[in-house]
């Protein structure tokens, strides 16, 4: 039996993206992720963080917009990195992190701005990514 048929037995792999340095650098010197996704709009986990900032703030629909652009900056970066629409993104590689924090706040977002059926359709998109994921984000 050949290693492709028994990959195609267990799913898709994992997808893994490749890590932000300048992004993480950036925060770690103290630079704000407004400043920063001017220069990084690639990243979702800049606008993940203006989103948790914005809902932190009580600003329900900036934190749904900005949760919006990071989760569909995410699904280009996973398509890029091999995602063929299913299968695993671990929350254990940090790098993964920023797309499955936009993809929690958009349903956190979505559900107070009572859009009907996206917050059940990202929870199992959440879930199906990474089960652990959810409780690891509200741990934060």
């Amino acid at each position: 039996m050949s290693d492709e048929f028994r990959t195609n037995l267990l799913g898709p792999e994992p997808t893994r993206l490749p890590a932000e340095a300048e992004v993480y650098q950036g925060l770690a010197t103290g630079h704000s992720p407004r400043d920063l996704v001017v220069k990084h709009p690639e990243s979702s986990l800049l606008w993940a963080l203006l989103s948790e900032e914005a809902w932190a703030a009580g600003e329900t629909v900036e934190s749904y917009a900005f949760a919006r652009v990071g989760y569909h900056r995410g699904l280009d970066a996973l398509r890029r990195n091999g995602w063929r629409g299913a299968g695993p993104v671990p929350w254990e590689h940090e790098p993964n992190q920023g797309f499955l924090r936009a993809l929690y706040d958009l349903g956190r977002a979505a559900a107070a701005i009572g859009e009907e059926g996206e917050p059940e359709r990202i929870s199992t998109f959440l879930n199906e990514s990474d089960p652990a994921a959810k409780a690891a984000i509200e741990a934060l």
